[in-house]
């Protein structure tokens, strides 16, 4: 399918914003949503909304049937085992805290070691610090190449017996690095140690094939997928979720309560209590067959062109420094336009249209390490194009006009 169709399906980019075409170009932070995930969401609350699991009216069937159909489209789309191993989040970050609370705190101590690296997203970095405050493990750190990339060789110099638990990004949000987690994984089980992968911006890009990656626990979002907000998933290994306690109790997770005990059900639903977000998974479900359509292969073909195309573009600016590896980097360029605030330049290009980020990206511990305080960052998807990228690159230009004494 061609750019120019499917940026037809997104009926959010059909508008004006400060008295120009919309550029969107903030899709690491979030994606938007096409008609068909829309419809969906709309049709679950127009038609079937009910409780799901409880219910034997039809309603409930109904929801129930799209809710768990939601739950198969997300293994196939991983290349799950099975759908026991799906487990139901409000996203990656609640997907990472479930794995830290109720796996790691469980099976580390002191003199244990966690294994991360310095470009995780605060949501992969601050659970891993309080399970080792609370179990006195050790947390350490991969170090980073000049240009943000890690080496194999240091990922088998800091992962050692001692490692319990290795958790790394999949796609960095701010340098577009792809790490290689593949060969992490094998390092790490090579000595024992689980490991877990923040897919949050791999998901959305990437054709993910758990199987081969053979890692432990895998972490995403739907909303960074075209999918709501508020919904996403955990993978985790049969044999290691059975193991794992429930940190939330209540309805829907339990099996038989007494006055003083209690039993969970069997998985996937003993980790997800209360009513799950229902219109959530429908969508979901919408947003993968959304993208399966496509092709993950196609998007990935697409958002690459387009950011060598942007990449040769940006660096023709006097003045620009960019972060992170010049190739075999994902869909964003994180990028600096001499001592100009980064807030400042995402306000003219605002006033020009165009959406970007800036900010230290959830990633504090990474922004001292490249020296600033913080970016900006474009970040692209399978709706953009490259006039998107010219409006982007001449808003650029008329900020530097604009703060000409700032540059050089």
């Amino acid at each position: 399918m061609k750019t120019s169709e499917i940026r037809k399906l997104f009926p959010i980019l059909h508008q004006d914003v400060n008295g120009h075409p919309l550029v969107y170009l903030d899709n690491a932070a979030t994606s938007h949503k096409p008609v068909s995930v829309i419809e969906a969401v709309k049709k679950y609350y127009e038609w079937d909304n009910s409780n799901v699991h409880r219910g034997v009216h039809t309603l409930g069937s109904r929801a129930t049937d799209a809710y768990e159909g939601a739950r198969e489209k997300v293994a196939r789309f991983l290349n799950a085992r099975s759908t026991e191993e799906i487990i139901f989040t409000r996203g990656t970050t609640t997907a990472i805290n479930l794995v830290a609370a109720s796996y790691a705190r469980s099976v580390c101590r002191e003199g244990d070691e966690i294994v991360i690296t310095p470009m995780e997203h605060h949501s992969n970095l601050i659970p891993w610090q309080q399970v080792a405050k609370a179990t006195g493990a050790t947390l350490k750190y991969i170090p980073l190449q000049a240009d943000g990339t890690i080496r194999l060789e240091d990922v088998e110099a800091t992962i050692t017996d001692k490692t319990k638990m290795v958790a790394v990004t999949y796609v960095s949000n701010v340098l577009g690095v792809i790490n290689p987690v593949k060969q992490i994984a094998e390092i790490a089980h090579r000595h024992g140690a689980k490991i877990l992968v923040d897919g949050a911006q791999s998901t959305p890009h990437l054709k993910v094939d758990l199987q081969q990656l053979d890692c432990d626990f895998y972490a995403f979002s739907g909303h960074k997928m075209c999918a709501p907000t508020g919904i996403g998933a955990l993978y985790g290994k049969k044999e290691l979720l059975e193991k794992m306690e429930p940190v939330e109790f209540g309805g829907e997770m339990i099996d038989h309560v007494d006055l003083y005990e209690s039993t969970w059900k069997e998985l996937p639903w003993k980790f997800e209590g209360g009513t799950p977000i229902i219109a959530g998974a429908v969508g979901l479900g919408a947003a993968i067959d959304f993208l399966t359509e496509i092709g993950l292969g196609e998007i990935d073909k697409h958002e690459k062109q387009l950011t060598a195309y942007a990449m040769e573009r940006i660096t023709q600016i006097e003045g620009v420094s960019i972060y992170g590896p010049r190739e075999n980097r994902a869909g964003l360029i994180t990028f600096n336009l001499g001592d100009i605030h980064p807030h400042d330049v995402a306000t003219v290009l605002d006033a020009e249209g165009v959406a970007v980020r800036a900010g230290h990206h959830c990633c504090q511990p990474l922004m001292r390490w490249l020296e600033v305080s913080a970016t900006a960052r474009a970040s692209f998807y399978l709706y953009n194009n490259e006039d998107d990228v010219d409006r982007f690159i001449a808003a650029l230009l008329k900020t530097k006009e604009y703060f000409g004494h700032a540059i050089g």
